[in-house]
């Protein structure tokens, strides 16, 4: 049997329902989530991508454990996935801003030195959805995804569109069955 059916009997004349399906439906649907927004220019009430990020969250029921806004400063950004990493409440990180390139953008190289594991199907599954909707401009983005110490992490750009992109098409589908492969 293929590794992407499931291995249970279906009932007599339903079809087997996919492996991938079968663990979304049993992956948690309430995750403690860690927002960073990387800006020199955001203030709170200014930073609407981290807002829409906890606004997406709470829509899903998953918590928000922790909201920090910060400087473009990977020992700033590096000692916040530390922090994390031993924070029991928090799985996931989601990260937003400094992933371009230019000479303020560093996000990309603090969390890219701590992944031990990559996720690089986000990265680039990412930017092929971002080209369908603004081009040749989504080459510029280094977003990223990856694990470390037990913590998933995501690491998207600052502006508001890509963080829709990215919650809505990517990160909110797959948050639950991420997680619960982790927690394995």
């Amino acid at each position: 049997m293929s590794e992407h059916t499931h291995t249970s009997s279906p009932a007599e004349g339903q079809q087997p329902r996919p492996s991938h399906l079968e663990h979304k439906d049993h992956g948690p649907q309430d995750i403690g989530c860690m927002v960073i927004t990387c800006s020199d220019t955001r203030t709170p009430e200014t930073d609407t991508s981290g807002q829409l990020i906890q606004q997406l969250l709470d829509q899903r029921r998953h918590r928000l454990a922790a909201y920090h806004l910060i400087k473009d400063e990977p020992t700033e950004i590096q000692q916040l996935l530390k922090d994390a990493a031993g924070n029991k409440a928090v799985e996931v990180v989601l990260i937003n801003g400094g992933t371009g390139i230019s000479r303020r953008d560093a996000t990309f190289e603090a969390v890219d030195a701590l992944i031990e594991k990559r996720l690089d199907g986000f990265g680039e599954i990412f930017r092929y959805l971002s080209y369908k909707e603004i081009g040749s401009p989504a080459m510029l983005s280094r977003a990223t995804a990856g694990l470390y110490k037990g913590k998933v992490i995501f690491s998207i750009p600052g502006s508001r569109g890509a963080v829709q992109l990215a919650m809505e098409e990517l990160i909110l589908p797959e948050i639950g069955h991420i997680v619960g492969e982790m927690r394995k």
